[in-house]
């Protein structure tokens, strides 16, 4: 190998590990549709309320359309865990406001759950288990080697966590106190609006921490290598042990 050659590969492997980064976060987060099915029910209800400031009317067709993405999820037989958790958001959101009456309220769930979210990204991260980490291990099949093994990687889960958690609660500090001082559409259309941004956000810083991080293990591979050595082992032993049986035999005959 050359001087040449060395810089090529380390950049090839680079950038097989930012590919291999980018398709993992796609898959986590759910890419272009998993964007749409967040923030296409909450569009649709607050450009209804905003034309006719009819709740029931609204709320039918926020639930409606989380209800079509998933069957067509169904359909296309891909994974409907996004458009599940659409649907239960929405769902979540048009109980409380038809009990409340307050339109408003459409909006609290969802609102809630981003202020528990960023709460647990911050307090895992304390913990010394950031919450990236348990999300997007299975997906790069380390799982939680990365807490004992590879420490560069648990530091740019840590860091990825930050950065969810604290632009969620920047999020929450912005949403919450529209929700009592602002009205209806005021409040759905900038969170129709914040839904987008800071979520794009902490997915590019997402890839940033996690392409300058050393490779996950495979922990998925180890268990198969171990697995194949295994009864590799057991392989020979049975063969030499075939082998010795074969030799007394064959010292019995001589005798």
């Amino acid at each position: 190998m050359t001087s040449l050659d060395k810089p090529t590969e380390d950049t090839t492997q680079h950038d097989d590990a930012r590919a291999v980064t980018e398709a993992a976060l796609f898959e986590a987060f759910g890419g272009v549709r998993g964007m749409v099915e967040t923030v296409l029910p909450g569009l649709l209800f607050v450009t209804i309320y905003t034309i006719n400031k009819d709740l029931h009317w609204s709320a039918i067709a926020a639930l409606a359309v989380s209800l079509v993405l998933l069957v067509v999820r169904l359909a296309m037989k891909d994974t409907v865990k996004h458009a599940f958790s659409g649907v239960f958001g929405v769902a979540f959101g048009v109980v409380f406001a038809m009990f409340t009456g307050n339109a408003k309220d459409f909006y609290l769930p969802g609102m809630l759950y981003t202020l528990g979210l960023s709460l647990a990204y911050i307090v895992t991260t304390l913990a010394g288990v950031p919450l990236m980490g348990l999300i997007l291990g299975p997906v790069f099949k380390e799982n939680l080697s990365w807490r004992t093994r590879n420490p560069g990687r648990k530091k740019a889960y840590a860091k990825a966590s930050w950065a969810w958690g604290l632009i969620l609660l920047g999020k929450c500090m912005i949403l919450f106190p529209l929700y009592w001082w602002a009205d209806t559409t005021q409040l759905g259309w900038v969170l129709v609006t914040l839904k987008i941004p800071p979520f794009l956000l902490a997915v590019w810083l997402t890839w940033v921490f996690l392409a300058k991080a050393p490779a996950p293990i495979d922990v998925f591979a180890e268990m198969e290598a171990e697995e194949r050595a295994e009864e590799e082992r057991k392989a020979a032993a049975a063969a030499a042990e075939r082998g010795e049986e074969s030799t007394a035999g064959r010292h019995r005959r001589e005798t």
